[in-house]
């Protein structure tokens, strides 16, 4: 089960957390907190909205300005831009002849089954790699004129190598502790679709157990009434399962991010 919280409510909650001194561990991949219990068995988990910094990081001052960039690739398309406490002051969207009308193929999956002899072919593969080189040279931008203090991505596995192999190189590495990957599918990248990403990062978001509902009750009772278009579940998950808990980054089987 999940729970979304509006920004202020989130932080409002991290400060209950706080207050009580429940014991916590800190996932910087996920951006998210795990609740203990008292023999430190992960009881439920709590995603912080991506405009509140990590716990350990500072005191979460409200006043303290967090700078981020979301990045959202698949085979061509991509949305990309940068945020300042959840305002977005930039962003850009690419596409690229990179999928096989006929077979609804990616040209990077098509070239491990079949080459690249074919004219068409060897035209897709410059415009994939103009596409990666056109995204990094976007990122490169916004990481020298800014601060960026989180990277939130969205990126099937197949497409990883040809991002951070591109001859444009890309302003971080993969294993960057700023790298944030997005837990929801992703349409296919349009402005839309990256406001959309923005929102859902900007709210907190409690995940737990059916069986640990009173403790949620506990924790939310003290944060006060919900507006209706405050308090909303989202499925992001492929499963209900908590014990074995889901990869919420798939995109699919084949398009599992990996570093």
């Amino acid at each position: 089960m999940n729970r979304l919280l509006p920004t202020a409510k989130a932080a409002d909650l991290l400060r209950i957390i706080q207050a009580k001194s429940i014991p916590t561990t800190y996932d910087p991949e996920k951006h998210r907190l795990a609740l203990l219990d008292a023999a430190g068995n992960e009881q439920l988990y709590f995603r912080l909205p991506i405009t509140v910094l990590a716990p350990a990081a500072s005191s979460n001052d409200s006043s303290l300005q967090v700078n981020y960039v979301i990045l959202l690739i698949q085979s061509g398309n991509c949305a990309l831009g940068y945020f300042e406490n959840g305002r977005n002051l930039d962003h850009k969207v690419y596409r690229s002849y990179m999928v096989r009308k006929k077979q609804g193929k990616s040209q990077i999956k098509y070239l491990k089954t079949k080459g690249k002899s074919r004219a068409g072919s060897r035209v897709r593969l410059g415009e994939t790699v103009e596409f990666f080189e056109n995204i990094n040279g976007r990122l490169q931008d916004y990481f020298e004129d800014h601060e960026v203090h989180r990277i939130a991505i969205s990126c099937s596995k197949t497409l990883i190598p040809y991002l951070f192999g591109s001859k444009v190189a890309t302003p971080f590495d993969k294993h960057d502790p700023r790298l944030f990957k997005i837990p929801k599918h992703i349409h296919t990248p349009i402005y839309e679709v990256l406001l959309d990403a923005n929102r859902f990062l900007q709210r907190g978001e409690l995940i737990y157990d059916e069986t640990q509902q009173a403790i949620v009750n506990e924790l939310t009772a003290e944060l006060g009434d919900f507006l209706p278009d405050d308090d909303e579940t989202e499925s992001n998950y492929s499963e209900e399962e908590f014990d074995e808990e889901p990869d919420v980054y798939l995109q699919d089987e084949e398009d599992e991010m990996e570093w």
